[in-house]
């Protein structure tokens, strides 16, 4: 999952390779936390039209992200709208064009 993380305006204008190579390394695991793992993208559709649903029309992608919390995922909220879930499995987010990962 990738999560975005806004800049607030106090963090250092990156000038060189070597300070934006730092802000990768910063995300690194240790070697001994490595594991290997997959990454799933699902398209979410309407059975109706087969059309892909919109954020907010009843029944779309934000109704789909909260029915999650029905089974234990907590939302994962920016400017009022979910973006995310995570739970205990791990974290499903939402992508581009509507579709989960």
């Amino acid at each position: 999952m990738s999560n975005q993380v806004m800049a607030t305006g106090d963090e250092a204008l990156i000038e060189t390779r070597d300070q934006l190579v730092g802000v990768f390394e910063k995300g690194n695991k240790p070697q001994a936390d490595w594991r290997i793992g997959t990454e799933h993208e699902k398209f979410v559709y309407r059975l109706s039209d087969h059309c892909a649903p919109s954020y907010d029309e009843p029944g779309g992608i934000r109704d789909l992200l909260k029915g999650m919390e029905a089974f234990g995922w907590e939302p994962v909220v920016e400017g009022g709208n979910v973006i995310a879930m995570k739970g205990a499995d791990g974290a499903i987010s939402l992508e581009p064009a509507g579709q989960f990962e």
